[in-house]
C-alpha cells in the first residue's frame, strides 16, 4: 500500500510539474515577442525530472525532514548513482563580461547528466533569491532545467520547484 501511494505521489508530482505554455496577450507586429525556442537538451532534461524527483522522494522517505542540506545532497547523489545517472557538483565555467573572460570553478549542488541542475535546500521557507541563484547558475552552465528541492517539508512534493531556462545556449 505504501509503495502504491509513493508511486501515485510521484506520478502526481510529475504531472503537476509539466510545463504548460499559455498565451498571455495577443502578439502584434509592434509588440516584442519573447523567443520561446527550447534548449537543445530540454527534452532530455524534462525526461529526467521524473527520475530525479523520484530519487528525492526516496531519500526523503528514508531520512525524513530536519537534517542538514549536505546530508540530503550526499544521499541524493547516491540515489541518482544507484539509478544509473551521472552527477557532478562542480565544474569550470567560462565567465564573459564586457570583452573579458575568466575561467572559474563553479560549485553547485548536483548537475545530473549535464542537463538538470538540482539545488538542495533544507530550510523553513524557500525565497525568490534561491530561485534567482538557481537561474543564474543555469545560465552560466547552459542548462535548460533546474529543480529546487526543499527537504524540510513534511511532504517533499510541497518543496519542489521546477525552473526552465528558455532558449539557453542559442547563438
Amino acid at each position: 500500500m505504501e509503495r502504491e501511494l509513493g508511486s501515485f505521489l510521484l506520478f502526481l508530482c510529475v504531472f503537476l510539474l509539466k510545463i504548460t505554455i499559455t498565451e498571455s496577450a495577443p502578439v502584434t507586429e509592434s509588440s516584442p515577442v519573447k523567443d520561446l525556442t527550447m534548449h537543445r537538451l530540454f527534452e532530455r532534461a524534462s525526461g529526467l525530472t521524473e527520475t530525479i524527483i523520484g530519487a528525492a522522494i526516496e531519500v526523503h522517505r528514508d531520512k525524513g525532514p530536519g537534517l542538514m542540506e549536505s546530508i540530503y545532497e550526499w544521499c541524493l547523489i547516491r540515489e541518482l548513482a544507484l539509478r544509473g545517472l551521472n552527477c557532478v557538483s562542480q565544474k569550470v565555467v567560462r565567465v564573459e563580461y564586457k570583452g573579458a573572460t575568466r575561467d572559474e570553478i563553479l560549485r553547485f549542488d548536483v548537475l545530473v547528466e549535464g542537463c538538470v541542475l538540482v539545488e538542495v535546500k533544507a530550510m523553513e521557507k524557500v525565497t525568490s533569491i534561491h530561485k534567482a541563484q538557481l537561474l543564474s547558475y543555469m545560465k552560466l552552465l547552459d542548462v535548460p532545467v533546474g529543480l529546487l528541492i526543499n527537504f524540510h517539508e513534511m511532504k517533499l512534493i510541497d518543496g519542489v520547484s521546477r525552473l526552465v531556462l528558455h532558449g539557453a545556449g542559442k547563438p
